[in-house]
């Protein structure tokens, strides 16, 4: 399955927890894991804390200032987005027990924007 995302921000994380959440209950899964994969270059998956939204924005804040002045060969001027979805990653696994996340109390999964606004996809595997 895939999850379609609009993004509005040039480095944005978005908390897509209740869109996994939804397509364990609909699949009625058996699994104890699933896969989140992001299939773009300059964009990300990880899990972080989703109960202070100041998390969040000092993340977005410390990802714009992580790589601004590197002089990079690539010139299209996404080189950044690209060093930073390969340092956060593309995929990850998470623990599925009772056919729901089994995340720690503060945790969501969040796309990571590093090259927006654009349409992205996330893909959910099982």
């Amino acid at each position: 399955m895939d999850i379609t995302l609009t993004t509005s921000k040039h480095i944005e994380l978005i908390d897509i927890s209740q869109e996994i959440e939804n397509f364990i209950d609909s699949s009625k899964m058996d699994s104890e894991t699933i896969t989140i994969f992001v299939p773009h270059t300059t964009a990300a998956i990880t899990v972080n804390e989703n109960c202070d939204s100041d998390v969040v924005n000092d993340l977005e804040t410390a990802f714009k200032k992580l790589v601004p002045s590197i002089a990079f060969s690539h010139m299209e001027g996404n080189s950044p987005a690209h060093l930073l979805s390969s340092l956060v990653g593309c995929s990850i696994t998470l623990p599925v027990k009772n056919n729901k996340l089994d995340l720690g109390t503060w945790q969501g999964v969040f796309f990571c924007e590093f090259d927006g606004p654009r349409t992205r996809r996330v893909k959910i595997l099982v």
